[in-house]
């Protein structure tokens, strides 16, 4: 696979890549550009590659907002993101990491070493890899931007981003953001972050012995009086009747602390 795989190279600085781009090409690559991350994220849903290589500082939407996107876009989760960056901070290759490259390759980098970890990443990959993975939270909308929001706002519920630096995290701004989940989710970023935290209380009630407390702090709450008055407010019942009354209808229940 690794000699006619497709790469997708983007930086905004491609004529410093060139010596790069000519050794993959030497190396059997196939090798699309794209001069920034909006054109990443459009290429890569068009194209499919099968490895982009990412700078992290563009103009615009940055490398991380785009690797947001392409994450948790369901044409494009599963391709395998390597960033190249000049800043080789700690923080940034971790924050690349964590937020879903496969790597992370420093500049001014050897043609050699980023392909041999090309090559690694291809072939750990495999041609079924994709199909074993989860590309996140299931959403009624096919929305990028909306997919990747609820995604990061999902690994960050008990400590959610204000709508500012949501919107920043993910290339855009709040007005774009507000009117993204509102034509596709019909309600605002934190009406949906609220509804959320309640229904993963009410997963937490049932299948865990959580105190209430503790689910409250779990889901996000300031404190467990306003957990209780949200939760009785949306399902009816305080979070401790509702676990009892699914205690007694379901008694396979784990028990509650």
């Amino acid at each position: 696979m690794t000699h006619s795989a497709h790469i997708l190279l983007v930086d905004d600085h491609i004529e410093e890549l060139e010596l790069l781009i000519r050794a993959l090409r030497t190396a059997g690559f196939r090798v699309s550009i794209a001069h920034d991350g909006v054109k990443a994220h459009l290429r890569a849903q068009s194209l499919k590659p099968d490895l982009i290589l990412m700078d992290v500082q563009m103009p615009g939407m940055d490398g991380f907002a785009t690797c947001r996107l392409l994450c948790a876009n369901p044409a494009t989760w599963f391709i395998p993101i390597i960033f190249l960056s000049d800043a080789n901070s700690l923080g940034e290759r971790l924050e690349g990491l964590q937020i879903g490259g496969v790597d992370y390759i420093a500049k001014p980098c050897a043609p050699e070493e980023v392909i041999a970890r090309i090559r690694i990443h291809l072939k750990r990959r495999g041609p079924e890899a994709g199909a074993a993975m989860e590309p996140g939270p299931k959403v009624p909308s096919d929305d990028p931007l909306v997919l990747a929001a609820v995604r990061y706002l999902t690994e960050h519920m008990r400590d959610p981003p204000s709508l500012s630096e949501l919107a920043r995290l993910l290339g855009t701004n709040d007005r774009m953001l507000s009117q993204s989940f509102r034509k596709h989710l019909g309600q605002t970023v934190f009406g949906y972050l609220r509804e959320e935290r309640l229904r993963f209380s009410q997963r937490l009630l049932a299948d865990t012995n959580l105190s209430i407390t503790a689910i409250s702090d779990e889901v996000g709450f300031s404190n467990v009086a306003n957990f209780a008055t949200a939760f009785r407010a949306r399902f009816g019942k305080t979070p401790s009747a509702w676990r009892r009354d699914r205690q007694e209808t379901d008694p396979g229940r784990v028990e509650s602390a």
